[in-house]
Formats: structure tokens, C-alpha cells, sequence
């Protein structure tokens, strides 16, 4: 009894949701188009859940009530016409590449070049001048410190000179 009582409401619920709904007096609301089933070309997902064409013209009724006769009595141009009633593209449309890369390839390398050109301009104009402390007499006055300093002397820099040759160790 419950479940029937669960699956009544589940039931109303579905239908009442899926069909027309009144809003706070303000008329009948349809149901939005992302509620319904919609058409995708997919190569995935050979059937589609709705025809392509879905309000048919009076020609394609009648081709639709010629199509439930024999297919012989059908020529190539109606067998056609009745296929892209159903589907828009065929395997082979979808298949078929597109430029889309050429579009994707020239945004990422219009970005490298934009993040280049805004690298070169904070070169030259936001760092200043390098710091005198990279230059090769600092850091060979600093080595040289290190070393009469006996730093690290185990594993350091230190054990890697030989005092006694004034050289490094080979």
C-alpha cells in the first residue's frame, strides 16, 4: 500500500513537472527546452533520441507516408531527403575534419607571443640593472671567503679544495 501510495506521487509528480504548470498567476508556463529530449550528432550515440526535423513540412509527411510502402518504389533523392529528416549529418560528415585547430593553434601561439612581448617590455623597463653581487669577481671573492672561512669543511665546499696545493681536488 505504501509503495503504490510512493508511486503514485513519484508518477503525478513526473507528469505534473513534464506537462504545462501554472506560476503564481501568472498564466501557463511550457516546460523549457532543456527539459525535453534534444537532437545531437554524435558519433557515439548512433540514434538520436528525436528526428532531426521535427515539424514536418506537407512534402515531408507525404514522403514519410510514402516511406511506410516499399523502399523499391523509393528513389535515391527521397531515400535521401527521408534520411535527413532523421539525422543531420551522415558518419562521414562527422567524420570530416574541421579548421578548428588552425583557429585553436593560432590563439596559442598568439598568447606565447603577447607573454614574450610582456616579458621583453618588464626586461627592459620594471627590473633594473643585475645586482653587483652576480658578477664574477664577487663571486669568486665570496668562494674565496668561504674557503678561508673553512665552511662546511665534511661535505661542503671546503672538502672539495686542497689547501695545501691552493687548487681544487680532482
Amino acid at each position: 500500500m505504501l509503495a503504490s501510495r510512493v508511486f503514485s506521487l513519484v508518477g503525478r509528480r513526473s507528469i505534473s513537472t513534464s506537462l504545462c504548470l501554472r506560476a503564481h498567476g501568472h498564466g501557463v508556463v511550457k516546460a523549457e527546452d532543456y527539459t525535453l529530449p534534444v537532437y545531437v550528432d554524435r558519433r557515439d550515440v548512433p540514434l538520436p533520441e528525436v528526428a532531426f526535423v521535427r515539424d514536418l513540412s506537407a512534402q515531408q509527411r507525404a514522403l514519410k507516408e510514402k516511406e511506410k510502402a516499399s523502399w523499391s518504389a523509393l528513389s535515391a533523392e527521397e531515400k535521401v531527403e527521408l534520411y535527413r529528416i532523421k539525422f543531420n549529418e551522415s558518419y562521414a560528415e562527422m567524420k570530416k575534419g574541421t579548421n578548428e585547430w588552425k583557429t585553436i593553434l593560432g590563439g596559442i601561439l598568439f598568447f606565447l607571443g603577447l607573454t614574450g612581448v610582456i616579458l621583453i617590455w618588464q626586461k627592459n623597463f620594471m627590473y633594473g640593472p643585475v645586482p653587483h653581487t652576480f658578477s664574477d669577481e664577487w663571486l669568486s671573492a665570496q668562494t674565496k671567503r668561504m674557503l678561508d672561512m673553512r665552511v662546511n669543511p665534511v661535505q661542503g665546499i671546503t672538502a672539495q679544495w686542497d689547501f695545501d696545493k691552493n687548487e681544487w681536488k680532482k
